[in-house]
């Protein structure tokens, strides 16, 4: 028997049923050395199939729910729904359900349910791929759809539903000539100057890569430091910098940057893009609020929910469940208020978070310049090429949601606010 796809659909499993049963973030399993035993191949294989399958959810419960009397065991689920996710995406029948047999089979718990995948899994083949397009669409869970329909509305919401369903594509900040590496890469160049890949595959076998032309990053993800568009020589803070995108950004910039961020091994990332990339940072592992000094201008995109970037890392939603959100939005105002002391007279400091919920975003700048009086919201310079009218609030905060572009392809959830320092 031909067990080559064994190992990686295995390993999809096992991904399934640490984030939906144990609440794990794909990242953390990742980190953690989850998937180390697996080839290269089959360890981007398993962790592709398990995030098409959380995108999916729903959509893959309802092709098995129409073959099953009872709801079948968490782990079994799993399994058939990895079956009826590979075969709604057109994979063989014959090496899907086989595989899937074969590794119900060799579990002692649960192996006498094999005659039961083989069933579901052959009636799923001979329907899914009519099926499954007519499918809506998965919501989002209940504890995150009901605030963000509160803050945004239910076609909003629908929209954003529909975004994560799609998936996200690849988004490239260069430091060279854009056009130049967006033909090199058969990519678009974005209106706010990011170029989209529809198609990457292995990102450092890419054109540029090895140079230092480009690195990763969102399109919402690039603008705050586009925002605070340093002068020259300008002394800046990157808070909470890791996994760096924006300090590099700063860097090019030929700003003077001082990056810092709690996480070795996050840094450790940061410090590899910039030896790749040719550009120069005071890198620091430090509590960002136990930093002294003064600085020009300073970019803190604080920890936050990370709701914003659901189309890229759908674990979040099936994984959390909103308890630690109090937590979050506690550290974000001592973050901001730590960093106000932090930014000389006549600075300016970016605050963002990687966040949909109003109160990491639009909320704390409300509060912060309740707080410090000599605090002003700078709505103009959020008015940067690229950046729609439509997406500045009457508060003067810049608002990004998934729904967005959708004629480009979405973007990342995003609040940036630019906050100036009164001389």
């Amino acid at each position: 028997m031909n067990e080559k796809g064994i190992p990686a659909r295995r390993s999809a499993i096992w991904l399934l049923d640490q984030v939906l049963g144990q609440g794990k973030l794909l990242s953390e399993l990742i980190a953690t050395g989850g998937l180390d035993r697996l080839a290269a191949e089959d360890r981007a294989r398993a962790q592709r199939l398990a995030t098409d399958v959380l995108r999916h959810l729903s959509r893959c419960d309802k092709l098995i729910d129409r073959h099953v009397q009872k709801s079948p065991q968490p782990h079994v689920r799993n399994v058939l729904r990895l079956g009826a996710l590979e075969l709604a995406q057109g994979a063989a029948a014959h090496g899907v359900v086989n595989d899937l047999v074969t590794i119900i089979s060799r579990d002692k718990r649960h192996g006498r349910l094999r005659s039961l995948v083989n069933a579901v899994l052959r009636k799923i083949a001979a329907e899914a791929p009519e099926v499954w397009p007519i499918l809506a669409p998965p919501k989002l869970p209940k504890w995150l759809r009901s605030p963000l329909v509160q803050a945004w509305g239910a076609p909003a919401v629908k929209a954003m539903e529909v975004a994560q369903a799609a998936g996200a594509p690849v988004d490239l900040t260069v430091r060279v000539a854009t056009d130049e590496v967006a033909a090199a890469l058969n990519g678009t160049v974005l209106p706010t100057g990011s170029i989209r890949l529809a198609d990457a595959g292995q990102i450092s076998a890419l054109p540029g890569y090895s140079d230092g032309a480009w690195w990763v990053q969102d399109a919402a993800a690039a603008l705050p430091a586009r925002i605070l568009a340093p002068a020259k020589g300008a002394k800046v803070l990157d808070l909470c910098s890791a996994p760096g995108g924006k300090t590099l950004q700063l860097a090019a910039m030929v700003a003077e940057v001082t990056s810092v961020d709690i996480s070795e091994n996050r840094v450790q990332r940061l410090r590899e893009n910039l030896a790749r990339t040719g550009l120069a940072a005071d890198v620091q592992v430090q509590d960002a609020l136990t930093l002294q000094g003064q600085w020009d201008a300073i970019l803190l995109d604080a920890p936050c929910s990370a709701t914003g970037t659901m189309r890229r890392h759908p674990d979040l939603p099936h994984a959390k469940d909103g308890s630690e959100f109090g937590a979050l939005i506690a550290l974000q105002s001592e973050l901001i208020d730590h960093a106000w002391t932090l930014l000389k007279p006549g600075g300016r400091m970016v605050f963002c978070t990687c966040s949909l919920l109003p109160d990491e975003g639009e909320v704390q700048v409300e509060d912060a310049l309740a707080r410090h009086k000599d605090m002003q919201i700078d709505i103009e310079a959020l008015r940067i090429p690229g950046v729609d009218a439509e997406w500045i609030t009457p508060e003067g905060g810049l608002r990004l949601r998934p729904d967005y572009w959708p004629e480009h392809g979405g973007m990342d959830g995003f609040f940036i606010g630019v906050l100036h320092k009164l001389a």
